[in-house]
């Protein structure tokens, strides 16, 4: 018993230790998009050129690219920032496969707990771009439209995309949510569906503009 309370204690050291190293990474990031998406997904997919050309254009926006730090759509978002000359950060999991970081960032976490990172991903970004993803992706996704649901965050877009992988998702929400009234008509506006790195680039350009008639830290989250 007492191995496992000194154990239980030392954990909670750990976590203030990986939160303390999040905030002060990253403090001073700026304006930044979190971009999420498969690891699974190889160079040449339509996903990752994509995600690469957004990154890319977020970038020439003066914008810094968050991402999950491992393969996929993930590296081909790092990528598309770090190349074009701008802050990549990579939020790197320690997980027992599939992550490994990619060696696109300038800016490197790496967390044990998801809890902390996924902190990280909504406390220093402006806006979120879904690609195509697992359960991880789709966790992400849900968790930012759970945040803003209940107002712990303030809204910020959340952009899906890929019409033709995410349309199936959009309409089951439609289908069978809103029927029986487990969400409201409104929440169904809450994130956009795109399908080209322009229109990722309109929507946030827009949003900078209404972030532009408030002063001080546009940070999106209230706690």
């Amino acid at each position: 018993m007492d191995d496992l309370k000194t154990s239980e204690a030392w954990r909670i050291f750990r976590i203030q230790a990986e939160l303390i190293d999040g905030i002060e990474t990253l403090n001073d990031l700026g304006p930044a998009v979190s971009i999420f998406g498969g690891a699974r997904f190889a160079e040449d997919s339509q996903y990752c050129v994509a995600a690469q050309e957004t990154a890319t254009l977020l970038t020439k926006m003066e914008l810094a690219v968050i991402t999950g730090g491992g393969p996929g759509i993930m590296e081909a978002a790092s990528r598309g920032c770090f190349e074009a000359g701008g802050t990549s950060v990579g939020l790197n999991i320690i997980l027992p496969r599939e992550q490994h970081p990619n060696h696109f960032q300038n800016r490197s976490l790496t967390f044990r707990y998801f809890f902390i990172r996924k902190l990280m991903f909504v406390r220093y970004a402006m806006g979120y771009v879904i690609f195509p993803g697992g359960f991880g992706t789709m966790d992400e996704f849900f968790e930012s439209l759970t945040l803003m649901q209940t107002k712990k965050i303030r809204r910020f877009p959340i952009i899906l995309y890929g019409t033709e992988y995410w349309q199936g998702l959009v309409d089951w929400i439609r289908a069978q949510l809103l029927p029986h009234k487990s969400i409201a008509e409104d929440d169904m506006h809450l994130f956009h569906l795109v399908d080209s790195p322009n229109e990722v680039a309109e929507i946030m350009k827009e949003y900078i503009k209404q972030c532009q008639q408030y002063e001080g830290d546009q940070r999106r989250i209230t706690f």
